[in-house]
């Protein structure tokens, strides 16, 4: 009798992939102007997975503000709820909620409302697979914010669902400023500042018993064997290479 047994567990780790361990979604905040009360920043959205795309619903990327900031208005996505703006009058913002959440516009929006990359119901490819569909961008007005470099306070608690759970968002970290080149790619413009968030995929937050385990068995064997219980079982392994069978 001949019998073959494959099976494979993972270590659990908060934000991790197997099928894809160096694969990430960048979210790049680019702050193109200073405002009287604030700034206007272009928000990218690039999605560098080798093999997991985000499909229909699409994404929905959330935040903390740092201060008591608000958005007076979104060119490329809108915000899900406006919250509480009663202390405003006149000019009403689109957005006075502390943790705002921004979505995609849908294909077919007015072009007056669209930006580069924008307004595909918020799905994005993979990068390797189709780069020029794995960007995502809007465009916020940010108000009751720093106005300079020295007095603007990075965003917290940035969170990704594409449409379900299983990323884990680092906190946002200032970089070299981005920059621009023209049309004709002879001049560079830069950003007056920019940071980073990176969100990372993991398989164990996505679903509580991921399938790990593969069983082959001789076709004249009568019996299935089957998989260790470590198979399955793996986050609450905590040596590297235990699961693995």
């Amino acid at each position: 009798m001949g019998i073959s047994v494959l099976c494979i567990g993972f270590l659990q780790i908060d934000a991790y992939d197997p099928l894809d361990p160096n694969g990430n979604i960048t979210i790049k905040w680019d702050i193109k102007n200073w405002t009287p009360d604030g700034y206007i920043a272009s928000v990218t959205i690039v999605n560098y997975q080798k093999f997991r795309h985000i499909e229909a619903p699409g994404w929905r990327l959330g935040w903390a503000w740092a201060k008591k900031e608000v958005i007076w208005d979104v060119v490329g996505g809108q915000t899900t709820e406006q919250g509480d703006c009663s202390r405003f009058q006149g000019n009403i913002p689109h957005c006075c909620k502390k943790n705002p959440t921004v979505v995609d516009l849908m294909p077919g929006t007015p072009y007056n409302k669209q930006v580069a990359n924008c307004c595909r119901g918020g799905v994005i490819s993979a990068a390797i697979q189709d780069p020029a569909t794995a960007i995502s961008s809007f465009q916020l007005s940010v108000g009751q914010a720093g106005t300079s470099n020295k007095t603007v306070r990075l965003p917290e608690n940035f969170t990704l669902l594409t449409p379900g759970p299983g990323y884990t968002c680092g906190p946002a970290k200032i970089v070299d400023p981005t920059k621009f080149p023209s049309q004709d790619k002879r001049r560079f413009t830069q950003a007056l500042m920019t940071w980073n968030v990176t969100c990372t995929y993991s398989q164990f937050l996505a679903q509580n018993a991921p399938t790990c385990c593969v069983s082959l068995s001789a076709f004249y064997n009568q019996t299935i064997v089957g998989c260790p219980t470590c198979s399955c079982g793996c986050p609450k392994i905590a040596q590297p290479g235990s699961c693995v069978k």
